[in-house]
């Protein structure tokens, strides 16, 4: 594979790698077949998208691509069951995890019953104290005062507390990776169930939740019975989809699609007070949504109380939502102090160990449980590889989270692991996994994880490769591009937002901005000059280069957005990497 630019090490030490010959031929004949820029052809053709598709994909719709719920299984059942505690006033539970799945799909339930007259007791188990999913003793008590626990985002491999839950029923509604046998239940709605078709296997928790309330939409209006709009719930779709870094594919385009133009309504009182407090000047992007918003709802899961997001995201009080908004921002500042700390040492330990193997790992003492996904998550975008991240207590006990890269499913292995007995426990979804593991089966842990991840094809890329879609000259980075390029979106897992090489550009200005950021205003000589924006340039070589560039051009590379300052919009470059011509 030839060097993008002749780039084999720029600034920050990746390699360049651009679109292949036979991307670059299909880009071309799609361009002159329906007439689209170029630019937006790459990245269209890079997502497999056909020249006779384009105009479908460009302009996904709900209609078109939600599936029928009754395609999953237990499907029936559980909406059955759901409209029978509604119709006959039983008291119902709702059983979330502790993270932005989990809440926004608590959330769902939540308000849905309450637009309908009735009130849900809400249960998110403490991270600590509990774990994640549905533990014997909660549900247990649980299940003395309600009738009805829906579980949501957790319960697939939950068999002891399922069965713990005795005089109640219980309904699971998940989407992580299914065992061989299920919890003995009214119906486990899961699209990873070992017997489903995968159709629909990137769905999160929140999707599946929609599902089923559209099919009890549907059940109730054949009765004549109404209920509430659900298209002014996919905010909170949107939301779990793009936080719990569920593929941007298929249905989930549309729903987050839809979602956004809801959310930008600012309807919702607890989204409306946490982008408020978050500084969201703007409407709402899927970048908004998964670095912004995600964070501070998962602040409370991680260091908090857990039930706070949830909380937050179903509350039609606006003193409470404020509150709430600006108690999950501080401890979200909070979880980032203890993320650093625990990052540096896990870089460190995982940089001794290489960034050439197939999983990327580390493990320590005393790291808190609730940031060890977050720094997973660092790892693996720094190192193209799957990362696993353990803290350890006490007693010898760990309890670690894993993040995966596109085309490798990280929580199918780790189910594989944990039947093994290398872990006390683990599961997740392709994406994103947790487990526990016992200090002294930590190293043959990982080293079997990683044979089963290098089975899969994890480290074949390069560990610091740049993907770059296609060259685009200073010139031709207009507000409109970007509105076309925003149409292929929303960007997120599985569907990444378009990168461009601007090659031999001139920088004009450079200038530090904060603490460590960069502004630079630069051009290729010939067209007019684009704004760039390059965020923690000074934590590493970029910021020094360009600001003392000293007259020397580079190629630069990054993901095109549109800047409003003022009421007036301008393009703008978010600057990842620079090379040296």
């Amino acid at each position: 594979m030839t060097d993008f630019l002749n780039v084999s090490a720029s600034l920050t030490a990746r390699r360049w790698v651009g679109p292949s010959l036979e991307n670059h031929r299909l880009a071309e004949a799609m361009a002159q077949q329906t007439g689209l820029p170029l630019p937006l052809c790459h990245t269209l053709t890079r997502r497999g998208v056909a020249a006779e598709d384009a105009e479908s994909f460009l302009t996904p719709t709900l209609k078109e691509l939600l599936p029928d719920p009754a395609t999953l299984r237990d499907m029936d059942q559980a909406s059955t069951r759901f409209i029978e505690a509604i119709t006959t006033g039983q008291r119902i539970a709702i059983f979330a995890d502790y993270d932005v799945d989990g809440a926004t799909s608590a959330a769902l339930l939540v308000t849905w019953l309450r637009d309908m007259g009735q009130t849900a007791t809400l249960y998110i188990p403490d991270r600590i104290d509990e774990g994640y999913g549905p533990n014997e003793p909660a549900m247990e008590a649980l299940a003395r005062d309600h009738d009805l626990i829906v579980c949501v985002d957790c319960g697939t491999l939950s068999h002891g507390p399922i069965a713990a839950a005795k005089g109640a029923d219980v309904i699971v509604l998940d989407h992580h990776l299914g065992g061989e046998t299920l919890p003995d239940c009214v119906a486990v709605v899961n699209p990873n169930r070992q017997d489903e078709s995968g159709e629909l296997a990137h769905l999160c928790a929140a999707g599946v939740v929609f599902l089923m309330l559209v099919d009890v939409t549907r059940k109730l209006r054949e009765t004549g019975t109404k209920s509430p709009n659900l298209m002014r719930s996919l905010d909170l779709v949107a939301l779990g989809t793009v936080a719990d870094v569920a593929p941007l594919i298929g249905v989930n385009r549309a729903l987050v699609r839809q979602g956004l133009r809801v959310m930008a309504d600012r309807d919702r009182i607890g989204l409306r007070a946490l982008t408020d407090v978050a500084r969201m000047d703007s409407a709402p992007t899927s970048y908004a949504l998964g670095f912004m918003l995600g964070p501070r709802i998962n602040a409370g899961g991680r260091i908090g109380a857990a039930d706070l997001g949830a909380r937050l995201l179903s509350t039609n009080d606006k003193h409470e939502a404020q509150a709430i908004s600006e108690r999950l921002d501080a401890l979200n500042t909070e979880r980032r102090e203890i993320e650093n700390n625990v990052r540096e040492e896990a870089l460190a330990q995982a940089e001794a160990r290489g960034f050439d193997a197939p999983l990327v790992w580390a493990a320590g003492d005393g790291w808190h449980p609730g940031v060890v996904g977050i720094v997973a998550s660092r790892l693996k975008e720094s190192t193209n590889r799957p990362a696993i991240v353990i803290g350890f207590d006490e007693d010898g006990m760990g309890k670690g989270s894993g993040r995966s890269v596109t085309g490798v499913d990280l929580g199918a292995s780790i189910q594989k692991l944990a039947a093994e007995g290398l872990l006390v426990k683990g599961g997740g979804h392709k994406m994103a996994a947790g487990l526990t593991v016992e200090r002294d089966k930590l190293e043959p842990a990982m080293a079997r994880l990683s044979e089963l991840l290098a089975k899969q094809g994890a480290g074949e890329g390069g560990p610091r490769d740049l993907r770059l879609d296609a060259l685009l000259m200073p010139g031709a980075a207009t507000v409109e591009l970007i509105e076309q390029l925003e149409a292929a979106g929303p960007y997120g897992a599985s569907a990444s937002a378009p990168r461009f090489a601007f090659p031999d550009c001139q920088i004009h200005f450079a200038r530090r901005v904060g603490e460590s950021h960069l502004k630079v205003t630069f051009s290729d000589g010939l067209g007019p000059r684009l704004d760039a924006i390059c965020f923690g340039a000074f934590d590493g070589p970029i910021g020094p280069a360009l600001e003392g560039h000293g007259g020397k051009r580079f190629h630069l590379a990054g993901r095109l957005e549109i800047n409003t300052w003022g009421g007036r919009r301008s393009a703008q470059l978010r600057l990842d990497d620079a090379a040296p011509v």
